[in-house]
């Protein structure tokens, strides 16, 4: 990839982050509800309303909507993103406590999935594995219909008070990312093993297969030094599609587990209509994909040696085109 299709990548990224977080803004904004109103009115804190009035006025959210929006983003562009109207502390330290937990989450089902996925998608392609073979093919279309949360509830109910072999009440570090793992991985288990399956097929059919076959190299050979390599694109591809549902799964798991993260705190605030949170987790998660398909689009060309000799003649072409 050239510096400028990498310049026109990045060029794009902040086109979405900024459609992303106008939509977001827009969105929220057009909510039937009033956050300030909500954590401010209730009797019990004695209030006035002209007191709720001074909170509203010091937090900017009386200004016109359009006020509102641009302050805000350039808020976001300097790194500050408000406080929240729940709990009066800075988003930013919020999310610098959250967001840890959460990546630690995110790469171990990423890490995990992509494991297994490889694991049914040598089994389901390799000749001769009869039973077995035809299993690991079923067992994903079996596993993308199982809901999250359901997950979550059977592994604590099993592992949890059956087996008592995992805490779920004051776990430690490694023991409190067991379950949650599991439960995130399997969901993306599923469509990483169907597009492998489908994509390694197509490479098992090729000619050069044939002929390293016909040199006497085993199936394992064959399968981890030849047609795998030349599998990968679609499945980078999905990979960089799922890990923009890691947050709407982090949501579920997080709050099933009762686990501290971006997925937990974004659940508490919908709950208490935290405009300020909600749109700092939006445009998180909105940057972390981009980047995450940024990073795919660049591995590309290292897996795939026609499309490096596709860049480097394009790039060929357009300096004759600059020369004449």
């Amino acid at each position: 990839m050239t510096k400028k299709q990498i310049l026109s990548r990045i060029g794009q990224a902040v086109i979405v982050l900024l459609v992303t977080y106008t939509v977001a803004f827009l969105l929220l904004s057009a909510l039937p509800s009033d956050a300030v109103q909500s954590r401010y009115g209730d009797p019990s804190l004695g209030l006035s309303q002209a007191e709720i009035d001074a909170i509203r006025e010091d937090m900017g959210v009386d200004q016109p909507l359009v006020v509102q929006y641009f302050t805000s983003l350039v808020g976001f562009l300097t790194g500050n993103f408000g406080n929240s109207t729940q709990t009066g502390a800075p988003v930013a330290q919020l999310i610098a406590d959250a967001l840890p937990h959460t990546l630690a989450l995110a790469a171990c089902a990423i890490g995990l999935a992509i494991i297994v996925a490889l694991l049914l998608a040598f089994l389901a392609t390799l000749p001769g594995s009869g039973a077995i073979g035809t299993f690991a093919r079923s067992l994903p279309s079996f596993l993308v219909s199982l809901p999250g949360f359901w997950i979550g509830i059977l592994l604590i109910q099993f592992f949890s008070f059956q087996l008592g072999w995992v805490r779920v009440i004051e776990p430690g570090t490694i023991e409190g990312l067991l379950l949650p793992t599991l439960t995130l991985a399997v969901p993306m288990t599923a469509p990483l093993t169907q597009v492998l399956n489908r994509s390694l097929e197509e490479t098992q059919s090729q000619p050069f297969v044939q002929a390293v076959r016909a040199r006497g190299a085993s199936e394992t050979w064959i399968f981890w030094k030849n047609v795998l390599r030349n599998s990968l694109l679609p499945v980078l591809t999905m990979v960089g599609l799922l890990f923009g549902e890691l947050v709407g799964g982090a949501v579920v798991t997080e709050t099933v587990f009762g686990r501290t993260g971006l997925g937990q705190m974004t659940a508490q605030a919908v709950a208490n209509r935290d405009t300020p949170v909600l749109l700092a987790v939006v445009l998180i998660a909105a940057t972390a994909y981009v980047i995450i398909n940024l990073i795919v689009d660049l591995l590309y060309p290292v897996l795939d040696v026609r499309l490096r000799a596709t860049n480097t003649e394009n790039a060929d072409k357009a300096d004759k085109k600059v020369k004449a």
